[in-house]
C-alpha cells in the first residue's frame, strides 16, 4: 500500500462473520440430535441443551477489551484501504472451516449422549458473537465512529479483533465501508 497506508477490516465484521454459520450449524445439530433418544433422553437433554445455549452466548459477551480499545481508536490515515464486508466474511469463514466442521461433528456426538445439547451449546456461541456485533454496532452509532482493525494485526486465520497482537483501533466517518454498525451489510437508500 503506498505511502504507509494499511488494510483495514471493520472490528464487528470480523465479530459477527461467525455467527450465522455457529447458529444454523448449531440448530441443524440440535434438530438432528432431538430425533436421537440419546443416553439421557430428551427430557433431560433439551433442558440441558437450554442452558448450555446461554452458557453459550454468555462466554462471549466479554466486552472489556473491545472497550478499551474502541477508547483509544485513532482516526483512520489518508492512504489507509477499507477491506469490504465480503472479503473480511469470506476470510474469517475460510480460515474457520475446519473449526467448523468439528464443532458440527462434536455437538453431533454430544447428542448420543445429551440430545440436541452439543448443538444449542454451539448455536448460543453463534447467538453470543452476535450480540458482540449489536453491542459493538450500538456503540459505534453513539460514537458517529466506525472501528477498524489492521488486517495484519488479526490471527492467521482472520479472526480476533481484540486479540493480544492488536494494539489499537482506527476509526472512521459512519457513512465509511460498505457495512452499517454492527457489521451487517447496509441497507440501499429508499427510493423517493
Amino acid at each position: 500500500m503506498a505511502r504507509g497506508g494499511q488494510g483495514l477490516a471493520r472490528v464487528a465484521v470480523v465479530v459477527r462473520a461467525g455467527a450465522a454459520p455457529m447458529w444454523w450449524l448449531g440448530v441443524l445439530a440440535a434438530g438432528i440430535g432431538v430425533l436421537v433418544p440419546g443416553v439421557t433422553g430428551r427430557r433431560i437433554g433439551v433442558p440441558a441443551g437450554a442452558a448450555l445455549f446461554l452458557v453459550g452466548a454468555a462466554a462471549l459477551a466479554r466486552r472489556k477489551r473491545y472497550a478499551a480499545l474502541a477508547r483509544g481508536a485513532v482516526r483512520a490515515g489518508k492512504y489507509d484501504v477499507l477491506q469490504d464486508r465480503a472479503v473480511t466474511v469470506r476470510g474469517w469463514r475460510r480460515g474457520h472451516r475446519w473449526w467448523l466442521l468439528a464443532a458440527f461433528l462434536g455437538a453431533l456426538g454430544v447428542s448420543l449422549v445429551l440430545p440436541a445439547a452439543g448443538g444449542m451449546l454451539l448455536a448460543g456461541l453463534g447467538t453470543g458473537l452476535r450480540l458482540k456485533a449489536a453491542w459493538l454496532g450500538r456503540r459505534e452509532r453513539a460514537g458517529g465512529t466506525l472501528l477498524w482493525v489492521r488486517v495484519d494485526w488479526l490471527d492467521q486465520r482472520g479472526g480476533i479483533p481484540a486479540g493480544k497482537a492488536v494494539k489499537g483501533l482506527r476509526g472512521t466517518g459512519i457513512a465509511a465501508g460498505d457495512a452499517a454498525p454492527g457489521g451487517a451489510r447496509r441497507r440501499p437508500a429508499a427510493l423517493v
